[in-house]
């Protein structure tokens, strides 16, 4: 077992379950096309259900349904014969996975639903197979081979089924016009939900924190400004605190580049005159995205007025969890 070459194997696995999903594109169907319409028309919720292998996977199939704008929950096919068929009304509409089309425990209630009046969609490998034969749509996640070198275990079929899953999955958010602020409200813990709920006004510095200097100060005032608040750059206020410019680390440089004088210079004469500014009700993930696309590490937060509200740094999106 010491000499067995494992990276053969793996490379195998990757080889065999990647061409399965390449074959996918063979089952974007009319059958898909009319199993996204009646879902996105579904009064009810999606319900998907599988045994063994085929029921993890479509456990994660309900939760990135839920996630991503259609009302979906996994229910258990040998659990719906003992009571939890009362979870499905006659609104839902049932996907059932299965690679053979022939588990008993999923085949069993398929009366059950007709009876109901649900619309049934299945994947499975047999176009022939009981339970293709009894849905309304049918999609094929057909593989060629398992990964499994017996060809036994589920792998290239269940990792079929699995992108199938996410192909109606995303094919119905884009018809829907699902959006960030959706997503951020079925996501609202962890660093995913910092990220898509966190606001700008939540973070920034504000009041005497915000570097701040006039036109007509000295050019060594604002680098004694820019050194107190540390954040690597001050802000240009005329008389009426009207944000006309803007100093940074990257201004001094160039400034010390053109040997330009610290003690007899102006602010005005070495200032930047078009600062970035972004609204303070804006996405923090948004002044990320923001400050890389402009590559500097600080932004000016204005108010509906255009006023400076207050200064959003790179370390503060870091500290926040947003970076």
């Amino acid at each position: 077992m010491t000499n067995f070459d494992f990276s053969k194997s793996a490379l195998r696995t990757i080889d065999l379950e990647a061409k399965a999903i390449a074959s996918l594109s063979q089952s974007i169907t009319e059958d898909f096309l009319n199993a996204c319409q009646l879902i996105l028309n579904c009064q009810g919720r999606v319900i998907v259900t599988g045994m063994g292998k085929s029921g993890h996977i479509g456990n994660k199939m309900a939760a990135t349904f839920a996630s991503t704008g259609t009302p979906c929950s996994f229910v258990h096919p040998g659990e719906a014969s003992h009571g939890d068929m009362g979870m499905i009304t006659s609104k839902d509409i049932v996907i059932a996975l299965s690679n053979s089309g022939e588990v008993q425990e999923v085949v069993s209630i398929i009366p059950l639903l007709k009876r109901m009046g649900v619309k049934l969609i299945s994947i499975t490998s047999k176009n022939d197979s009981t339970l293709a034969q009894a849905s309304d749509f049918h999609l094929n996640n057909q593989v060629t081979q398992e990964a499994c070198p017996l060809n036994l275990a589920p792998t290239s079929s269940t990792t079929a089924t699995l992108v199938l899953g996410d192909a109606l999955a995303i094919a119905l958010m884009e018809a829907r016009g699902f959006s960030a602020d959706d997503f951020a409200f079925s996501h609202p813990g962890g660093s995913l939900g910092k990220k898509l709920l966190l606001k700008v006004s939540q973070i920034m510095a504000t009041g005497d924190q915000i570097p701040k200097v006039c036109l007509g100060d000295s050019f060594t005032d604002a680098l004694l400004e820019m050194s107190a608040k540390g954040k690597g750059m001050t802000c240009v206020v005329d008389a009426q605190d009207q944000l006309v410019g803007i100093y940074t680390d990257g201004d001094l440089r160039r400034s010390i580049a053109q040997n330009i004088s610290f003690h007899e210079s102006l602010i005005d004469e070495v200032m930047h005159a078009a600062p970035s500014t972004i609204s303070m009700e804006t996405l923090a993930a948004q002044a990320l995205f923001q400050m890389e696309e402009k590559s500097i590490t600080s932004l000016i937060c204005v108010d509906s007025d255009q006023n400076i509200a207050g200064i959003i740094h790179l370390h503060d999106l870091i500290r926040a969890g947003v970076a």
